[in-house]
């Protein structure tokens, strides 16, 4: 290995170092008091209009709101969650990569993505509905015993429940 080769590879590690190092070097700046009231509040309309975004979008999905109001609701609290936004980069003087209009979008899906994950996006008349036909579905009149064990068995049963034999 020659000494060209070694000062290359040392010149690689010290800008890769470099490049690791960057990020600790820069000091964010600190808010104020009354510049982190601000924020939190605007940080609390933002988780607001995103919330009514997405309660909008499913009211709109479930025939709630007619097909005229719908955009215009909706460019609405665009417009509302993209000067929140606007006021927010300008408080913590971010460099934005991104539109706000953009980025509110961004997180109106995620929060949507959130809440369907989590099955909180059921009203109570799906959940009331689901059930009903589970209860339904159980309801099966007796079909008979389980030629193992004797126990009574459903006619939608394919094993026993009792002993698992199949009933099939």
């Amino acid at each position: 290995m020659g000494l060209g080769s070694l000062f290359l590879l040392l010149a690689v590690f010290i800008v890769v170092g470099v490049y690791l190092y960057a990020p600790f070097m820069s000091k964010p700046r600190k808010l104020s008091t009354d510049e982190m009231h601000k924020a939190s509040a605007l940080k609390a309309e933002r988780d607001r209009v995103i919330s009514s975004l997405q309660e909008l979008d499913f009211d709109f999905k479930l025939g709630k709101i007619p097909e005229e109001d719908y955009p215009e609701q909706r460019a609405e609290l665009l417009k509302k969650g993209a000067e929140i936004l606007r006021q927010l980069d300008e408080l913590e003087s971010a460099s934005p990569t991104r539109t706000a209009e953009a980025r509110i979008e961004k997180a109106a899906a995620a929060k949507r993505a959130d809440s369907a994950s989590d099955g909180a996006g059921f009203s109570d008349d799906e959940i009331e509905a689901m059930l009903a036909a589970r209860r339904k579905q159980h309801k099966s009149k007796p079909a008979g015993f389980c030629p193992k064990c004797g126990k009574p068995v459903l006619a939608a049963d394919n094993f026993c429940p009792s002993c698992g034999k199949s009933l099939k």
